[in-house]
């Protein structure tokens, strides 16, 4: 099992930033990537940014390429997600994911990610 404890998330004018932070403990030896997720009211999950745990390849959704940048610091088993130019249309929860021991590096699914943090919110403002 992968224990996932995200943190970070606030109130923001558009145009500011924020950073989240998650950080993974229990069985992360063998964690082949993590991503994070983000679900407004009424809207399904959806993809936000992942990143590969032993190559640190990274993926985006065209959402917030430019604008987002995700990265990991492995002797701390932690993952943060650097938002800058928020825009209202980024309110949502933001998720935490892991892979765990896949043979994937990289997943837009969220059905595909075993391992969940509890969310945290992130309202920009306008």
């Amino acid at each position: 099992q992968v224990q996932l404890v995200e943190s970070g998330g606030g109130l923001v004018q558009a145009g500011g930033s924020l950073r989240l932070s998650c950080t993974a403990s229990g069985r992360t030896v063998n964690n082949a990537a993590m991503g994070w997720f983000r679900q407004a009211p009424g809207k399904e999950r959806v993809f936000v940014a992942s990143i590969s745990w032993s190559v640190g390849s990274t993926f985006y959704a065209d959402s917030v390429k430019g604008r987002f940048t995700i990265s990991k610091v492995n002797a701390k088993n932690t993952v943060y997600l650097q938002m800058n130019s928020l825009k209202p249309e980024d309110t949502a929860v933001y998720y935490c994911a892991a892979l765990g021991d896949s043979y994937m590096s990289f997943s837009r699914t969220p059905e595909a990610y075993p391992y969940w943090g509890q969310g945290t919110q992130v309202t920009v403002s306008s």
